[in-house]
């Protein structure tokens, strides 16, 4: 059998637990992943492009466990009445493919976008970082700030956003759920970066975009840009990429569709695994400007779903579905028809 997990179900693990348990064990999982990040099969993931938007495919696995995700990417979804970005996805055993857990990923994958982005700040901002800009206050940004304000001690927030609406969605919902972070709005982004010490961009437009130019970077600071996400999407002025090392999930994907898509081939980059497990160097000083280049990659879900599985099993959380059939005899699939035959005719044929 195969434990189903709905939104509601997802978002009751997560209330069952409380934010800083949340935040905290579902970045564990992913640092042990990252850590031995050679145990798994790794691939650019499969994306179908379209003139709205994006659909793909996000697969890998290691010894005992095989995942996939299915994500799509449309911007105009919204006024649809829809997510700009919905998915779901499974986790299953290697030896047998007997699926274990089909689970939404849609609230999942904005839990473990921020905890990505909030390893990788632990280990590339300075120790000291206590405010940060956010610079697209969409369906992700409050995922963001708890992540950093749970994990890092971020005590301060400077908020803009082009809709202002969304800017006010993400004040109202921080202050109900995170009263001690202080939340600053702006009318612009230079505004917005100026003095702090962190700057996460997470825009949604599909298109080659600015967001963050060379003259509004200061001196060490950490810049996690999220937006540029796909071929032809971009958040970083080339320059900007320029002013320090850059550091990305799986240097394949990320030449694809992250921001340095816009750099040369042999432009320089640093896989994230290789500083958590102490074999490249991250920040050298606390005057460097340090970047991490996320476009979210399929590793990151193998760990959510495992968090998943093992939250549920532990809470009670979920539905046991038949997914795969359950027969008596393994070489007889055609029982199942036979048996539904029956039932419907009352026990006749």
């Amino acid at each position: 059998m195969t434990t189903l997990l709905t939104t509601s179900d997802v978002a009751n693990i997560m209330a069952l637990q409380g934010s800083q348990k949340v935040y905290t064990e579902l970045l564990d999982y992913v640092l042990a992943d990252f850590l031995r990040w050679q145990e798994f099969d790794k691939c650019a993931r499969v994306a179908s492009h379209s003139p709205t938007g994006v659909i793909e495919l996000m697969p890998t696995a290691d010894h005992e466990l095989y995942s996939f995700k299915f994500v799509n990417g449309h911007p105009n979804n919204p006024h649809a009445g829809l997510s700009t970005v919905m998915a779901f996805g499974a986790l299953a055993q290697v030896n047998t493919g007997e699926p274990l857990l089909i689970s939404e990923l849609t609230l999942t994958t904005a839990l473990r976008t921020a905890v990505t982005s909030a390893l990788a700040a632990r280990a590339l901002a300075r120790p000291d970082s206590r405010s940060m800009a956010l610079i697209g206050n969409g369906a992700q940004a409050e995922f963001q700030a708890l992540a950093f304000h749970t994990v890092l001690g971020i005590d301060t927030l400077h908020v803009y956003d082009v809709d202002e609406d969304a800017t006010r969605k993400l004040q109202a919902n921080l202050a109900a759920v995170a009263p001690s972070l202080r939340v600053v709005r702006f009318d612009g982004t230079a505004q917005a970066v100026k003095g702090v010490d962190i700057v996460t961009t997470v825009t949604a437009d599909k298109a080659y975009a600015t967001i963050l130019c060379a003259d509004m970077v200061e001196p060490g600071m950490h810049i996690n840009a999220l937006g540029g996400d796909c071929p032809g999407k971009t958040e970083l002025h080339a320059d900007v990429l320029k002013m320090g090392p850059v550091f990305v999930e799986y240097e394949p994907q990320t030449r694809i569709e992250g921001d340095v898509q816009q750099m040369p081939a042999d432009f320089p980059v640093t896989e994230l695994w290789r500083v958590l497990t102490g074999q490249a160097d991250g920040r050298q000083s606390a005057s460097d400007v340090t970047i991490f280049d996320s476009v979210g990659f399929a590793l990151e879900d193998f760990s959510a779903l495992r968090w998943l599985r093992d939250s549920a099993a532990r809470l009670g959380v979920g539905t046991r579905i038949e997914v795969a059939p359950q027969l008596q005899d393994p070489k007889n699939l055609f029982d199942v028809v036979r048996a539904a035959t029956r039932v419907t005719t009352g026990g006749a044929g």
